[in-house]
C-alpha cells in the first residue's frame, strides 16, 4: 500500500501530539499494530450489562421491574451529563444552554413515554408479591434524580411547600433540612422517617447538600437570570425550561402516580409503597407545588399545577 501524502501528514500531526506529551509515537503505533479490532459487544460491555439483573423472587415480571429501573438510571445519567456541561460552562450562551436543555428534555420524553412499561407492563398479582422482597428499597432512593432537581433550580424551590416562604432567606443547610422529599418518606401511621429515607440520608445527604452549595450560582435558574441581566435573547431557553419544569415536576411524578393507582389503590385502604412513602400526597404535583421556574408561569398556571392531569389519571383507572 502506498504511503500517501495524506497519511504522512497524519503521522506528522500524531508525532507532534505525542512529542508534546513527552511520548514516543513508535510505541503507540506498535499498540495499534498488535491490538485486536474493537467489537460492539466489547465496546459497550454487553455481556456485563446483560448480567446485572438479579431478581429476588421467582416471579418472571420482577425482571421487567429491575431492567426498567436500570434503564431509568441510565437516562438520568445522560441528563446529568448535560447538567454538568451547562453548570460548568464558563462562557455560557443562550444557544448552548438551550441545546443542552433540549437534550435533557429528549431524555425525559423517552422516560415519560416509556413508563407504560411500569403501568401496564407487569402482572398486578406478581408485582404485589415480589415487591415485598424489595423492602425497604424504593425508587425514592434515586440520588441521580435528586441531583437533576438540584442542578435545575434554586434550592428554595425544593423546600416543602409549607415552609418555603419561611425559609426563603435561610442557609442552604437549613433549606436542605426541609427539602420536600423528606416529608414524602414518612410512615403513614406515625409520621416518622421511614427506613428507606434513613438509608438514603446516610448515603447521599452530604453529597447532595454539597452539590446544592456548589451550584448556588450555577443552577439553571441562577444561570438563566444572569443571562437575562446581560440582555440576552432567552426565548429558546425559556421554552426548554418550561418543558423541563413540566417533565420533572408534573409528568414524571404523575407517571409514578398512575402506576401507584394501578397497583396500590385498593378499597377500603390503599396499599403502601415499598418504601412506606405516602404516595397519595407525595406524588401529585397539586399538593407539592414543586415548580423550578415560577417566574415563567402565570398565577393561574401555578394554581392549576398538575391538577387536570391527576383527575384524568384517576378517572381512567377507576372506571
Amino acid at each position: 500500500m502506498e504511503i500517501t501524502a495524506e497519511i504522512k501528514d497524519r503521522l506528522s500531526l500524531l508525532q507532534e501530539k505525542y512529542a508534546a506529551m513527552g511520548q514516543d509515537i513508535t510505541a503507540y503505533l506498535d499498540g495499534l499494530l498488535y491490538a485486536d479490532y474493537l467489537t460492539y459487544w466489547d465496546y459497550i460491555h454487553l455481556d456485563t450489562l446483560l448480567s446485572l439483573q438479579h431478581p429476588k423472587t421467582s416471579y418472571p415480571d420482577e425482571e421487567i421491574f429491575i431492567m426498567y429501573h436500570q434503564i431509568t438510571e441510565l437516562y438520568f445519567k445522560l441528563a446529568l451529563h448535560e447538567c454538568r456541561q451547562i453548570s460548568a460552562n464558563t462562557s455560557l450562551t443562550p444557544d448552548f444552554f438551550a441545546s443542552r436543555l433540549k437534550r435533557i428534555n429528549a431524555y425525559f420524553t423517552a422516560l415519560v413515554s416509556s413508563f407504560d412499561i411500569m403501568v401496564d407492563g407487569m402482572d398486578k398479582e406478581q408485582f404485589l408479591k415480589f415487591r415485598m422482597s424489595l423492602l425497604p428499597a424504593s425508587g425514592f432512593q434515586s440520588a441521580q434524580y435528586r441531583m437533576i432537581e438540584i442542578y435545575s433550580t434554586d434550592l428554595i424551590q425544593l423546600v416543602t411547600l409549607s415552609k418555603r416562604e419561611q425559609l426563603k432567606h435561610a442557609t442552604p443547610a437549613e433549606q436542605f433540612e426541609n427539602i420536600y422529599w423528606k416529608y414524602g418518606a414518612s410512615e403513614l401511621s406515625t409520621g416518622k422517617q421511614t427506613l428507606t429515607l434513613q438509608q438514603f440520608i446516610v448515603k447521599y445527604a452530604g453529597q447532595l447538600l454539597q452539590l446544592a452549595q456548589n451550584n448556588i450560582d450555577h443552577n439553571f435558574s441562577s444561570l438563566y437570570k444572569t443571562l437575562v441581566q446581560r440582555g440576552e435573547d432567552m426565548t429558546a431557553v425559556e421554552a426548554e425550561l418550561r418543558k423541563l419544569d413540566l417533565f420533572v415536576n408534573v409528568e414524571w411524578p404523575l407517571s409514578h402516580y398512575k402506576s401507584a393507582v394501578r397497583y396500590l389503590e385498593r378499597d377500603p385502604v390503599d396499599i403502601a409503597a415499598t418504601g412506606g412513602t405516602n404516595w397519595q400526597k407525595y406524588l401529585p404535583p397539586r399538593f407539592q407545588k414543586r415548580i423550578f421556574y415560577p417566574y415563567l408561569w402565570t398565577e393561574e398556571q401555578i394554581e392549576q399545577w398538575g391538577k387536570s392531569w391527576v383527575m384524568n389519571v384517576l378517572k381512567a383507572y377507576r372506571t
